[in-house]
Order: structure tokens, then C-alpha cells, then sequence
């Protein structure tokens, strides 16, 4: 414990130690049945007995007191500090209901016997405990309901809709411009600080590619918020710096019940185990993409080699990935191909193929 802790307890103990036999010796003065004071007799004893055992208790109990008030202190702060702000404001507001409950409460039991003290007390603990758990649980739904009113107040044609939100890799992506300003969408777009705040460290990276993808992202937020049709609004909740931005982000979509706008393969997986609806830029591109059966002949330029042997693959215009078996040697060429069978996955569309035979044919004619 710290010395000058001990050396201010002293003085403040014996001070104590000093007031409290003083104001019982008119009770020992009773009790006795003869006159006590403090300057002599057992008055004497019974004033210097009390200041040395309150100098004592000071000395040893009081830096102990303080240290420990110092630790919860300290204690409160850091878990002030990992709240967001809008957990302390809202437990802070049911903490100040639950204490006006309970005043009115005990002013309805003021008159009765033995309950003027200990109701109001009792009552003040337990109807401020139940303001902050029940604020606290439910801060999500008043956060909600009081920012769809601030909103109604502001814009009502910003509610039309439903809202749609925003996650850093399909902002970077960039598609997501040219579908908003189509008008294909109806709603509003949310876009929540903490994506904002990643795409600026991604802008920040001393990585190049890093870097240029954050800019990106930044210059595409800006391309949507002057072209498209939309509303967009920033949401500017935070849910504390311990959880990731997929966590946050289904988090957020749970609370406003709106669906997650990504083409991230693992977050759309991670919402629809917690039940957050998700719609893949992916899904709607390969939705959109002309139609491809099997049978189907077309012509396709071999780039590169495939991973099984001698396959070669190729791309059309809209950036589908076509498998040719057989295709290997006709790398750098332009073929004629006949669609045997085609893949869909979230991931995107890719078709299998084979050389038309009449191709085939005259490629190994003399």
C-alpha cells in the first residue's frame, strides 16, 4: 500500500476514532447512571481509547479502502471504454426510468411503518438494476425504432423500400454502382462506419494493391452517393472494436432486419447460418448472363492450358470461364466449340466444351 495513503489515514482515523467517543458519552453517561465528560475520569480514557483504535484503523484499513475503490475505478472505466456509446447512453436512460419507478413507488409507502427508509432504498436497487439489464437487452430495438422516426421526420421518401447493406469487398467490387443506378433497385442503401473505416485502412496500406483497391472502394462510395437512385445513408453505430467486420455486419442486419449486399463467399455463408438474409452480386450476374445449353455451338479463343491434360480454357466477353477438353492445342486460336454440360455456383458459371468435329476434321486434314 502506498505510504502517503497510511500517513492520511492516520490523522483522518483518530479524527473519527475522536467524534464517535465523543458522541457515546452521553449514551455510557446513562448506562453508568453518573455524569461522563471527556476531560475527566473515565471520559478521559474512553476519548483517547477511541482516537488511538480509529489512528490504528485509519493507518491499516483506509489505504486498503482507497486502493480498492482506485482498482473498481479503473475497473468501470475499461469496460466504459469497450462499450460503444450508444450502449451508455441507453443503459444510462434506463437506469434513470428505473429510479423515477421507484421514487414514485416509494412515496406511495412513505406513510406506512418501517417502510419509509427501507423501500426506497431496496427499491432504487432493484428498479435501477431492471433499467440497465432491460435497456441494455433491448437497445437494439430502441436505437431502431428511434432512427426510423428520425428518419421519417427528415425524409419520408428515404423509407420507401427496404434497406440493403453495404460490406467492404462488394463496394470495392464495384458493381454495385451500375446496378443502383439502373433503378433495378428499390430502397434504400445502408452503408455502416465500420466498413467505411476499413476501406480507409485498406486505402492507407503500405501495400500497392492494397492501397489501390481501398481508393477504389472510396471512389466507388462516392460514384453511388451521386448517381444512383437510391437514398444512402451512413449508419454510424459502432458494436465495439473486439469484433470482426463479418460479425458486425450481421449483427447490424439482424437488428434493422435487412439483407447483407456482398459477393463474399464466406460471409454468405456465415448470415445464412444466423439467418440474415444475403444477396451475392455473383447470383445476380450469372442470373443475367445469356443462357448456355448443352449442344449449344459457339466460338471461343483458347488462352491458356487447363488443369487436367489437354484441356485448354478460354473466356467469353461477359468474362465466363470455358473449359475445352481437348483444347490444349489450339492455344492462341480462335475454335468452334459445342457446350457439353454447364457448372452454376455461387462463385460463378463455367462451361464445358469440345471441339465441333467438323473442326477437328479439316485441323488434321493434309
Amino acid at each position: 500500500m502506498p505510504r502517503n495513503l497510511r500517513f492520511l489515514g492516520l490523522p483522518l482515523g483518530m479524527l473519527g476514532g475522536f467524534a464517535l467517543a465523543l458522541y457515546t458519552l452521553p449514551s455510557i453517561a446513562i448506562l453508568s447512571s453518573r455524569p461522563v465528560t471527556a476531560f475527566q475520569g473515565p471520559g478521559i480514557a474512553i476519548v483517547a481509547g477511541g482516537t488511538v483504535i480509529g489512528g490504528l484503523l485509519g493507518f491499516f484499513l483506509i489505504p486498503a479502502v482507497v486502493t480498492w475503490i482506485w482498482q473498481g475505478t479503473k475497473a468501470v472505466e475499461n469496460l466504459v471504454q469497450k462499450m460503444p456509446v450508444v450502449d451508455i447512453v441507453t443503459g444510462s436512460v434506463g437506469l434513470i426510468i428505473g429510479l423515477i419507478i421507484a421514487n414514485l413507488l416509494g412515496a406511495a409507502f412513505r406513510s406506512v411503518p418501517g417502510m419509509s427508509i427501507i423501500l426506497p432504498t431496496v427499491g432504487s436497487v432493484v428498479f435501477g438494476y431492471l433499467g440497465i439489464t432491460i435497456a441494455l437487452k433491448k437497445h437494439g430495438d430502441i436505437v431502431s425504432l428511434l432512427g426510423n422516426t428520425h428518419r421519417r421526420e427528415r425524409s419520408a421518401p428515404a423509407e420507401t423500400g427496404r434497406a440493403m447493406i453495404l460490406d467492404t469487398s462488394v463496394i470495392i467490387d464495384g458493381r454495385i454502382a451500375d446496378i443502383a443506378s439502373t433503378g433495378f433497385l428499390d430502397g434504400r442503401l445502408i452503408i455502416p462506419s465500420f466498413v467505411l473505416e476499413e476501406l480507409r485502412h485498406i486505402a492507407d496500406s503500405s501495400d500497392v494493391l492494397k492501397r489501390n483497391r481501398g481508393r477504389r472502394g472510396l471512389d466507388i462510395l462516392n460514384r453511388i452517393q451521386q448517381e444512383a437512385r437510391l437514398p444512402v445513408q451512413v449508419y454510424e453505430r459502432d458494436f465495439g472494436g473486439h469484433l470482426e467486420v463479418d460479425d458486425k455486419l450481421i449483427r447490424l442486419a439482424r437488428i434493422l432486419n435487412a439483407p447483407v449486399v456482398t459477393n463474399d463467399y464466406n460471409l454468405n455463408k456465415v448470415a445464412s447460418l444466423h439467418g440474415v438474409q444475403v444477396l451475392n452480386i455473383n447470383d445476380l450476374a450469372n442470373a443475367v448472363k445469356p443462357m448456355v445449353i448443352p449442344g449449344e455451338e459457339m466460338v471461343v479463343q483458347i488462352i491458356r492450358d487447363g488443369k487436367e491434360p489437354g484441356q485448354g480454357v478460354g473466356y467469353l466477353d461477359d468474362g465466363t470461364m470455358i473449359v475445352v477438353d481437348g483444347g490444349k492445342r489450339y492455344t492462341g486460336e480462335s475454335v468452334e466449340v459445342v457446350v457439353t454440360s454447364v457448372l452454376q455456383t455461387s462463385a460463378g458459371r463455367m462451361i464445358f466444351a469440345r471441339p465441333l468435329e467438323s473442326h477437328e476434321a479439316a485441323r488434321v486434314a493434309p
